[in-house]
């Protein structure tokens, strides 16, 4: 990117602006790099805390909640690996340019969604169909 790699941390990205202009994309690629960042800190931490929790229980309740606690953090970073992968497509579509716009329309995904949850690929009206599609689809 042609502007400097640091932006004044005080930026938030307005309507009044350009949308998606290179200040708006490099502030949307440090927000997606830094929840990256700290997702992979916490994983390292969890695995860490997984390989120093190798102890024996001899209550066998003990040992039944330490596995269920187990299950849970894994299934948690689990999907945290999952959200590593939106984030990357995410980082991917400022790259190319299609970043903040509708999958399914091609208009742009309001700032405060983006502010709210930066991987979104669909403006908030398109995400409401769909999840409408969905809830029809599950009932049947």
């Amino acid at each position: 990117m042609a502007l400097a790699e640091t932006i004044d941390e005080s930026y938030q990205p307005s309507d009044d602006e350009t949308f998606m202009n290179e200040r708006q994309r490099l502030f949307f690629r440090r927000k997606l790099l830094q929840w990256k960042d700290e997702i992979l800190r916490e994983s390292r931490e969890t695995l860490s805390a997984l390989q120093s929790e190798n102890e024996n229980h001899a209550d066998i309740a003990d040992r039944a909640s330490s596995e269920t606690d187990r299950a849970i953090e894994l299934r948690a970073r689990d999907r945290q690996r999952k959200l590593i992968s939106k984030i990357d497509a995410a980082l991917a579509r400022i790259e190319d340019g299609t970043y903040g716009y509708c999958e399914e329309t091609g208009e742009p995904i309001s700032l405060k969604r983006l502010a709210a949850r930066p991987i979104a690929t669909l403006s908030l009206e398109a995400q409401e169909r769909h999840e409408r599609r969905e809830r029809v689809y599950r009932d049947d």
